[in-house]
């Protein structure tokens, strides 16, 4: 087994590896916390690849999602992931391929109520590749944009009040996600759209998924406003503050903020 060291050095270079937004909050996180919220990033962008996956034929995806969401409400469920996908890590990322290694590097006191968001976001998954992505109405796409996202609100919010009592809304947690990902839907809609896939209900247009974008972040600002504790504030202003301004970049006919904007953005919320 690798050391605790070892194992938070790896993982914090995979985290840089995989998101350029979360780093850097999970970066400025105090011990603990960073080892909470890094290692459910990780477990739940460990399952979002293989949904991604554009090579992986859809019954395989589904097999490895709906067994993977079965494996986690085991009490040791690393044994099992690692049969699981032992036979596929030729072709699965380090970050699923090593799914495992986040279970035991996140903390044991939150443990089980992150492996059981991942859980139920796997098998969310699994549907939604099953429905090839096919949403026909706001319900659906608030079904779909709970499952990929709006879940990781609910995580975040109990790893705030496993960690010091930090309470927090789940309803307006899952607007937080769901906020997110409709600026990621917005970011990426023509790249799907050439991979034949598309997030927008039946009928709707951007200005339609501007507005289900701009209601959910106006949630998710509700939902930063009751948290006292400042590193936990930091860490949800930071992206909340660059979906806000990724959303009115895309508004203005532009394909995402500068650098300049970002960096800027950032350096506003911390204070420097």
């Amino acid at each position: 087994m690798k050391t605790s060291n070892h194992l938070h050095t790896e993982a914090t270079e995979v985290l840089k590896e995989t998101s350029r937004t979360f780093f850097i909050p999970i970066s400025l996180l105090p011990e603990g916390l960073k080892e909470g919220v890094g290692s459910a990033y990780l477990c739940m962008r460990a399952i979002d690849e293989i949904e991604d996956d554009p090579e992986m034929e859809s019954s395989l995806k589904i097999q490895l999602l709906s067994s993977i969401s079965t494996i986690l409400k085991e009490d040791d469920p690393r044994e099992q992931l690692n049969e699981l996908l032992k036979p596929h890590q030729n072709r699965l990322p380090e970050v699923t391929s090593r799914i495992s290694d986040w279970v035991i590097y996140c903390p044991e006191g939150i443990r089980k109520e992150v492996l059981k968001s991942t859980s139920i976001m796997a098998e969310g998954m699994a549907k939604w590749v099953e429905k090839e992505w096919k949403i026909t109405n706001e319900e659906e796409l608030d079904d779909y944009t709970y499952t990929v996202a709006g879940l990781v609100g609910v995580m975040l919010t109990d790893i705030w009040n496993w960690y010091d009592g930090t309470t927090a809304d789940k309803n307006l947690g899952i607007a937080f996600g769901r906020g997110l990902q409709a600026v990621n839907i917005l970011r990426n809609y023509k790249e799907d759209e050439t991979r034949g896939v598309s997030f927008f209900p039946e009928g709707w247009n951007l200005d339609e998924m501007f507005a289900y974008a701009q209601r959910n972040l106006e949630l998710a600002d509700l939902y930063i406003k009751d948290i006292d504790n400042t590193t936990i504030l930091h860490f949800c202003k930071i992206p909340l503050t660059l979906a806000h301004g990724t959303l009115q970049a895309l508004m203005e006919g532009k394909e995402k903020m500068s650098r300049n904007d970002v960096e800027d953005a950032v350096n506003k919320v911390v204070g420097k």
